[in-house]
């Protein structure tokens, strides 16, 4: 007796119906978790002003603090400064002026612009020193501030190393640097400088007859006593006219010192005549005419 066999079922309806009862396949894991995952806010929780990455409410509170504070001390500075300003305790009351042999103290004071005492803040050493140098016989100023009102002033004067005539015929003493200082006497100690046939009257010649004043000042004591004139044409040759009379042709004011003690030697150990001339141009070589025929 044959068994009976049961009929096959298929799932495939069960299946088709999984499908219609689940609808759609289910999303895996990891996308579930980034659509669940809060989008990031950047607005505060009330609806403030947006943050910047990476400040946080705490932070923004500090730097808004520390710029009110900021501002609270310049005001108070520039309030404290502009108050200051106005003390007279704090203004230039006392000047002590040092070094000033030829230029008068009133002159110095005047010139500085201390004398209307202005504010202790405002002294401006630069400034002084380019003011007093206006002064003929100023060279230099150094100021020395005490606070809190005085100011000492001392003025470095220029030494003059020679006169000179000046368009009115009147003698100025001339410092190294060929700049007029003012009246000298006539019974002045010093070399005159003479400019040949300059193309301008007047003295001081800080371009063509600097060479002249350069020699002066470098002159030797050895002999110095000795010249009487020293004189410079627009080549820039120099001569010495020696109160022998004797005259040395330095040609340009150049090695100096082997020119001088070329003319020592000479002057020691020669025997010259009125009217006799030394070149000492090249100091190895030297050439002494006679004076010239009358």
């Amino acid at each position: 007796m044959s068994k009976r066999r049961a009929p096959l079922r298929t799932t495939e309806p069960l299946r088709a119906n999984s499908r219609a009862k689940g609808g759609a396949k289910s999303p895996s894991r990891k996308r579930r978790d980034v659509e669940r995952a809060p989008r990031p806010s950047r607005t505060g929780a009330r609806g403030d002003a947006p943050i910047a990455p990476g400040t946080t409410k705490k932070g923004a509170y500090r730097l808004t603090k520390a710029l009110i504070g900021t501002g609270l001390i310049v005001t108070v500075l520039a309030v404290g400064g502009a108050w200051a300003l106005g003390q007279p305790f704090l203004r230039v009351q006392h000047v002590t002026v040092l070094g000033a042999r030829h230029e008068s103290v009133n002159e110095v004071l005047q010139a500085s612009g201390l004398e209307s005492h202005p504010s202790m803040f405002s002294v401006s050493s630069g400034a002084i020193g380019r003011s007093l140098s206006s002064l003929p016989w100023v060279k230099s100023a150094t100021v020395t501030e005490r606070w809190p009102n005085s100011v000492t002033l001392t003025v470095h004067e220029s030494s003059p190393v020679a006169v000179a005539f000046n368009a009115k015929h009147q003698l100025q003493f001339v410092d190294a640097e060929g700049r007029d200082l003012g009246p000298a006497p006539l019974h002045a100690n010093y070399p005159t400088l003479v400019f040949l046939h300059p193309r301008a009257a007047t003295w001081p010649f800080e371009r063509a007859g600097i060479g002249a004043a350069l020699v002066a000042a470098r002159l030797p004591r050895a002999f110095s006593a000795q010249v009487s004139q020293i004189t410079v044409d627009a080549s820039g040759v120099v001569r010495l006219e020696m109160t022998t009379p004797v005259t040395f042709i330095l040609g340009a004011p150049v090695e100096l010192r082997d020119k001088f003690v070329a003319i020592a030697s000479v002057i020691a150990h020669s025997t010259l005549g009125p009217g006799d001339v030394v070149d000492v141009t090249v100091p190895g070589e030297l050439a002494v005419t006679g004076p010239a025929p009358s």
